[in-house]
């Protein structure tokens, strides 16, 4: 069984966060979900979301993917944690996936995972001044490598949906497609 690491920042897009949390554990994957401290985190329209743990108990524990949910100031504040960056080129070096969405490939992009990679994101958060070395693609799922990016709120269930496939294969992605009734 995978085990995927869910950071949650204060402020977090919640329909992202859920829906990866939820869809990922239908397809019996191990997912663990941090907070960047103990506190309860407030999403960004409000929502109240307990975390299994704190990033701190975990940042010896390997993952066999990180996913950053999006949403503002989410993931400015993971942006801003050096523990971030240092799982996410932890995960680059192991060759182990990572992914991110909406405002999240930025985290990607500073950490340097996104070099001479395809991604997209939330229109306006990846831009080839700031990253020229990134190749933005206008789609709404983008695999690359060990990388997986997506664009926002509206594309979070087929974002977990590629992140099943990527873990648990292509037959696991149709089982949980079709118990979705997608």
């Amino acid at each position: 069984m995978s085990k995927v690491l869910i950071p949650l920042a204060q402020g977090c897009e919640e329909l992202e966060a859920v829906t990866i949390i939820d869809v990922l554990r239908r397809a019996g994957i191990e997912v663990v979900t941090a907070g960047l401290d103990e506190a309860v985190v407030t999403a960004s329209r409000g929502v109240r979301l307990l975390p299994d743990t704190c990033l701190a108990a975990v940042l010896e524990d390997d993952f066999d993917m990180i996913v950053l949910p999006g949403g503002l100031p989410g993931a400015d504040h993971l942006d801003h944690d050096p523990r971030i960056h240092a799982l996410l080129k932890k995960q680059q070096q192991l060759g182990k996936m990572t992914a991110a969405i909406c405002a999240a490939p930025k985290v990607l992009a500073n950490a340097g995972l996104l070099t001479h990679k395809k991604a997209t994101s939330y229109p306006g958060v990846l831009n080839s001044e700031q990253w020229p070395d990134t190749q933005y693609i206008d789609t709404p799922v983008m695999k690359d490598g060990q990388v997986i990016t997506s664009r926002g709120p509206g594309t979070a269930m087929d974002f977990a949906l590629e992140l099943i496939e990527s873990l648990e294969g292509t037959a696991q992605r149709i089982n949980i497609e079709q118990q979705l009734v997608r």
